[in-house]
């Protein structure tokens, strides 16, 4: 097996993700996992794709990750996990599937209109 690519998004966030077979450790960026994620949280998100295949500590994550905060960021990483296990081996998919994990979530920040404060909040109305 050489190295799998997958591409990963969420919010503003995307998220270049190669695996290779190893021991399961995690660069983002050139820097560790707990070094980037400081909170566990975000951490466990990077883990639930390999946790759902019980594949945890078979592979090295590379992740190139752009845009956004590190929620969003970890979502994305999360996602390119996913897609990347289904590339290695499509029986994985159902096991992500029933996890949510291999679902796009297509919700972005709406765009500010014209007129007014944001996107939905009107600058203060005065009558007289």
């Amino acid at each position: 097996m050489d190295v799998i690519n997958a591409l990963g998004r969420r919010k503003a966030s995307i998220a270049r993700v190669y695996l290779s077979k190893g021991k399961g450790t995690f660069t983002i960026n050139n820097r560790t996992e707990s070094d980037y994620f400081p909170i566990a949280t975000l951490r466990h998100k990077l883990n639930q794709p390999f946790v759902a295949t019980e594949t945890a500590g078979s592979y090295d994550v590379t992740v190139n990750v752009t845009g956004g905060g590190i929620n969003g960021q970890a979502e994305a990483i999360r996602l390119g996990v996913a897609r990347a296990l289904v590339k290695i081996n499509e029986e994985y998919k159902p096991a992500l599937r029933a996890e949510g994990l291999v679902t796009r979530d297509p919700r972005m920040v709406e765009r500010k209109k014209p007129g007014q404060k944001k996107a939905r909040k009107r600058f203060q109305f005065s009558k007289r």
